[in-house]
């Protein structure tokens, strides 16, 4: 353990109502205040400016993954469900799982989903065309990764809704154990049978990427469990962080009318796009590793067995990495944005979040002359995710 009395010390609750309404605040705090900060109110590390996060990343030997992601140790506090294999190992074991997953999530797998991905999308929109207002988070940013990708995956169609429960218990299970956490414990419980049992072999529907899963069983590459597995991770780690990706775009596009007009010009820079609302807007604002020796990071000595969380939302707006960060530019290079993180636990599924965002947003650009605001937006509160719940919108037909 490090005897923090003489680290730079922040004394603040991240997860209390204040720091909800005001995440850049707290992120230019930490960020600002030193490489390393020692948070007394949580008992953990903050690192928030991108070299460091970045160099983090990088050394998985000293920042492991294997402890848990988010505040619990889960090695000596246990979970409330089994580990990820994917987000929650370390090599060796780690490298089997996911080289598994990078074939199924393949290019030329991603090539043959699109075209039913452009036909989702352009019935979504259309449909939000005939309405003319709605709610950009539930007819837009939800209503098309929620349909694209539980179909991609084999997923029933019945009782969608409960995948979005477990997610969101899942995110509010990496932060404290507070009033969040209970509460969605208290509605994610009654689902959690569903859950594994729609991640079986016998649910996931034929020639689908959960269906691919089951065929490396068959071949000897992973156990049935493992499979089970590596197929709730779409659930877990693939649902609320694209959407609330999406919609953090789209509200960005929506206030900023020559971005917007940049995009409705040229509606391949979609993808470009969607990064620098990552950039901008990092949905999944933290990511949690535990040392395993006691390390130097930029002058802060913190010791084996810490909690390190590194703060991607204050690292994607760092002015030592990205010059005038407040500003949303979808002209900017966003190579090195760290919003699905780096290294060998870099998101496995990126490039589906990638290709979800650029076929529903091309579209949009497309298709719709103008968002323009409608009322006031509303914003999620979840430990460790962020995004918007509502934000009405008005749509002019191109």
């Amino acid at each position: 353990m490090t005897d923090a009395s003489s680290a730079p010390t922040l004394d603040f609750d991240l997860f209390s109502a204040d720091a909800m309404a005001a995440p850049d605040q707290y992120d230019d705090l930490v960020r600002e205040t030193a490489p390393a900060v020692y948070l007394a109110r949580h008992g953990v590390w903050a690192v928030g400016r991108h070299a460091d996060v970045h160099a983090v990343f990088s050394d998985w030997e000293t920042f492991s993954s294997a402890s848990g992601t988010g505040f619990t140790n889960i090695r000596k506090q246990g979970n409330w469900r089994q580990p990820s294999l994917i987000l929650e190992n370390d090599p060796p074991e780690h490298g089997k799982y996911r080289r598994l997953l990078s074939r199924i999530l393949s290019p030329a797998v991603l090539r043959k989903l699109k075209a039913d991905f452009v036909a989702t999308a352009e019935s979504i929109v259309d449909s939000a065309l005939d309405r003319g207002e709605v709610d950009l988070v539930a007819d837009l940013a939800e209503a098309f990764p929620f349909a694209a990708l539980p179909d991609a995956v084999g997923f029933r169609k019945e009782n969608r809704r409960n995948l979005l429960i477990y997610s969101e218990l899942n995110f509010n299970a990496m932060g404290e154990k507070n009033d969040l956490y209970r509460a969605a414990l208290e509605r994610a419980t009654p689902i959690l049978d569903w859950v594994v049992e729609n991640c079986r072999r016998d649910a996931v529907a034929p020639d689908t990427l959960g269906s691919a899963i089951f065929d490396a069983v068959d071949t000897g590459e992973i156990t049935e469990e493992e499979a089970g597995l590596l197929v709730r991770i779409f659930i877990s780690a693939g649902m609320d962080t694209t959407i609330n990706g999406i919609g953090f775009t789209l509200e960005a596009l929506a206030r900023h009318p020559a971005a917007w007009a940049q995009l409705r010009a040229d509606p391949t820079r979609a993808r470009a796009a969607f990064d620098e609302g990552l950039r901008y807007r990092a949905p999944s604002p933290y990511i949690g590793r535990t040392t395993t020796r006691a390390v130097d990071i930029g002058g802060v000595r913190i010791g084996a067995e810490e909690k390190v969380i590194l703060f991607l939302s204050a690292a994607n707006r760092d002015p030592r990495q990205w010059p005038d960060p407040e500003r949303f530019d979808i002209e900017r290079k966003t190579s090195g944005h760290l919003a699905f993180g780096f290294g060998i636990h870099a998101c496995v599924g990126q490039m589906m979040a990638r290709l979800e965002a650029d076929v529903l947003m091309s579209t949009i650009a497309s298709k719709v002359a103008r968002i323009e605001l409608a009322g006031k937006p509303s914003y999620q509160r979840i430990n460790w995710l962020r995004g918007l719940s509502s934000l009405p919108v008005r749509l002019e037909r191109a």
